[in-house]
Formats: C-alpha cells, sequence, structure tokens
C-alpha cells in the first residue's frame, strides 16, 4: 500500500472529537495533543509515523511559527507533508513570550495536521463568527471553478504539486470532474 492511500485510509477513519470547551466563547474545539492522541492507534495499525517540525519565519514584520506535518510510511520512507502557520501576537496582554510562542506553535501544529488529516474545522466559532459582517460564505455563494474560470489552471497545478485542497473548497464551488478527482485522491 502507498503512503498516498495509507494517508486516505488514515483521514477516512480518523474521529477527532472537539473534547476541549471554551466557555467564554461557549464553543468546542480540538487540541494539537487531541489530534496527536486520536491518531497514535492508525501510526501503528497503518505503518507509517507522523513528524511535526516548526521554524519561526517573519514575513512584512510579523513573526510566524512554520509548522510541517508530515506522514512517513515506515516501509519505504515516503512522505506526504502539509503546513501550517501562526502569527506570533507580541502585544497579547497577560501572558509571557514563551507562553505566547507556545500558544502560536500549538495552532500551527492544529492546522497542519488538520490539513493533512483533512479535519473540518468549519463548524468552530472562529470559522463561523463574522464579527458583524453578515452571513457566512456557503457553497451557493462561492464562485464556480471549471474549466473557463481563468484561474483553473493555477488551481488544478496548485492541487497537483500538494496544494491543501481545503484551500480549494473554501474558495471555489468545484465542479469540473477532473479537478474533483485530483481532490479525491
Amino acid at each position: 500500500m502507498s503512503i498516498t492511500q495509507k494517508l486516505q485510509s488514515i483521514q477516512l477513519e480518523l474521529k477527532a472529537p472537539k473534547n476541549q470547551r471554551n466557555a467564554f466563547g461557549k464553543y468546542n474545539y480540538r487540541s494539537a495533543e487531541d489530534i496527536l492522541e486520536a491518531i497514535k492507534p492508525y501510526a501503528e495499525k497503518h505503518n507509517v509515523l507522523f513528524k511535526i517540525t516548526e521554524e519561526l519565519q517573519e514575513i512584512g514584520g510579523m513573526v510566524y511559527v512554520k509548522s510541517t506535518a508530515k506522514v512517513i510510511d515506515v516501509d519505504d520512507t515516503s512522505a506526504i507533508e502539509s503546513i501550517g502557520s501562526a502569527i506570533i501576537d507580541f502585544d497579547s496582554k497577560g501572558m509571557q513570550m514563551p507562553q505566547r510562542t507556545g500558544a502560536a506553535s500549538s495552532y500551527a501544529k492544529k492546522y497542519a495536521l488538520g490539513n493533512l488529516l483533512l479535519l473540518d474545522d468549519t463548524k468552530d466559532a472562529d470559522a463561523t463568527n463574522q464579527h458583524g459582517k453578515g452571513s457566512p460564505a456557503t457553497k451557493k455563494t462561492l464562485p464556480t471553478l471549471d474549466k473557463n474560470h481563468e484561474k483553473y489552471e493555477k488551481v488544478k497545478k496548485f492541487i497537483e504539486e500538494g496544494g491543501n485542497v481545503n484551500t480549494v473548497i473554501q474558495k471555489f464551488n468545484v465542479v469540473d470532474k477532473e479537478l474533483l478527482n485530483l481532490i479525491n485522491q
């Protein structure tokens, strides 16, 4: 079984419930630690290992934690990876500098793992809270992506090179069968 097939099996089988509760925002969420705990049995079952690496990056004067989540086939060392990033909020009150960096690290890990494992966070309050800016986007309001769309070839290349399919699905209503097949691989 290839690493792609193993990852697909894990994505289909994995259940990572949102067991954490934000009492202030009144919503449930999952932490990076919850995801890591949930994937351990699948690592053994599918003979893979998961590895997360992090680095700090500065873009436009803002410092980010870039986290790379990787699933590696133990048999042949082939791998698939995904990236998540989070800004370090140096102005956050009530936190020491290591806590600020740790919070950004946790978010970046969570998003990298979520991207790799196709964990859906769309029902989180962060994803649905419009902060007074109207209703959340639905499939009906997204632009339709087909072969006639100006960004079709760019999106196709993005997916073929391992880009995050969730990004595509959040921005477009994908109707093209060739792209849907790439997304579902």
